[in-house]
């Protein structure tokens, strides 16, 4: 009868054990947010801002800045692809464009959606936004 009740409270346990994992909130990776062309960034002097867009590398596709970004007013840091959770073939993600505000003031910066190509091409699309540095 001992080992009936040492079996019973042992398998009381591991239930009980299983029981609250299964309970605990999954773990997830936060989606970010996509960047709206329509509104105005801002940002304040010294520190960088994040331009985010959807992106899909595997179809050859690739995002970049035309034309000159007013760098008395804005300078590039850093283009970074993240991809959607869960990774898997052929599916898309974001770019994550970083800049740092130099100074007060307005900047425009244009992004090109290119397709694969070994030529140049024209962008198949092109996504403006506008900064303000205050």
């Amino acid at each position: 009868m001992k080992k009936f009740l040492i079996f019973l409270s042992i398998t009381a346990f591991i239930s009980a054990c299983s029981l609250a994992k299964a309970t605990e909130a999954p773990t997830t990776v936060p989606q970010l947010q996509i960047s709206d062309p329509a509104k105005i960034l801002e940002a304040s002097v010294g520190n960088e801002f994040k331009i985010i867009i959807d992106s899909n590398p595997s179809t050859g596709y690739h995002w970049e800045i035309i034309g000159e970004v007013d760098k008395s007013v804005v300078e590039f840091i850093s283009n970074e692809y993240r991809a959607d959770e869960p990774v898997m073939p052929g599916s898309g993600g974001v770019d994550v464009w970083v800049f740092k505000a130099i100074a007060i003031g307005k900047a425009d910066i244009t992004l090109g959606y290119y397709p694969p190509s070994n030529d140049p091409v024209e962008p198949q699309q092109t996504v403006t936004f506008t900064v303000t540095v205050k």
